[in-house]
């Protein structure tokens, strides 16, 4: 079957006005003007039949389906560009493949990866998005970010986030009356995901669960908070992917009760290259950017 795919010039416009939230910004990035990410953007919009911007004079925000398009490019275009680096056979040394999960990718490292950019121009940075493990020898992946209970020996496998599932909805959702018990939430429209801790989390919020939960399920965390956004249920979101989500109003945390996952977050990588300069760089970065994270999820 013929892929019907999008204008392909548009997808780098597109991403870095998303990445971005401003077309100056993201002209000034790719050296072009303003009218050719407007118009790149207009015909990326025109071929999906759907706004993917609100334009509010100069500033511009994501739609809904803006957002749920821009995570996947951005996994797309790290694909691209980590496979042309295999193809030409890239210099290593200058050069760091990261590997990470679908929705820690798009939720967590790519809206903060600019800065690791900026702070190190010397190093080129491409992403793989994949549940799999990574083969660093036959993938060419120097680190992953892993979410399991670890480690992985030989690897060097260095803990750094713990975390927390707790339920969210949007404000919108149920006409706005949002369940006021734990109880409650048994009549409403759960959604699942392949892995989460609904029945962790009603057996510490002492809730007897005795019928399955109603509602979609979703392979990965992303669509599910997604999904949660647009009003079609509750989910139980991690903090460490909820982002800015409940500060700027397009959820809302139900409940402050949480349940501590057996999982955590993991830089994995190979130790021959543990000493060198782009692994100790990115991990030290990381770690960084996670600090308010941990603070968070401490109170």
């Amino acid at each position: 079957m013929i892929q019907r795919l999008p204008p392909l010039a548009a997808l780098r416009p597109f991403e870095a006005a998303a990445r971005l939230e401003s077309f100056t910004r993201a002209a000034e990035e790719l050296h072009l003007t303003h009218g050719a990410v407007s118009h790149q953007v207009r015909a990326l919009e025109a071929h999906l039949g759907t706004p993917l911007f609100h334009r509010h004079g100069k500033r511009v925000t994501l739609t809904q389906e803006g957002r749920a398009f821009a995570e996947r490019i951005r996994a797309a275009l790290g694909e691209i560009a980590m496979a042309a680096d295999v193809a030409r056979g890239a210099p290593r040394d200058n050069s760091l493949t990261v590997s990470v999960l679908p929705s820690f990718g798009s939720r967590w490292l790519m809206p903060r990866l600019i800065r690791f950019m900026e702070a190190h121009p010397d190093i080129q940075v491409n992403v793989f998005a994949n549940n799999a493990m990574a083969n660093f020898g036959a993938d060419g992946v120097d680190v992953g970010i892993r979410f399991g209970r670890g480690p992985w020996p030989p690897l060097v496998c260095d803990r750094v986030l713990e975390d927390e599932c707790f339920p969210v909805a949007s404000p919108k959702f149920n006409r706005g009356r949002l369940p006021k018990t734990a109880k409650e939430l048994l009549g409403m429209r759960i959604i699942r995901e392949d892995r989460d801790y609904w029945k962790e989390w009603f057996a510490l919020a002492g809730v007897e669960v005795d019928v399955p939960l109603g509602g979609p399920s979703y392979s990965d965390a992303s669509f599910s908070l997604q999904s949660a956004v647009r009003g079609e249920g509750v989910a139980l979101t991690r903090r460490s992917l909820v982002g800015d989500d409940i500060k700027e109003g397009r959820l809302v945390q139900l409940f402050p009760l949480t349940v501590k996952t057996p999982e955590c977050y993991w830089l994995v990588y190979p130790k021959e290259i543990a000493e060198s300069k782009r692994i100790k760089a990115f991990s030290a970065w990381m770690k960084a950017e996670l600090r308010p994270t941990r603070s968070a999820g401490s109170r």
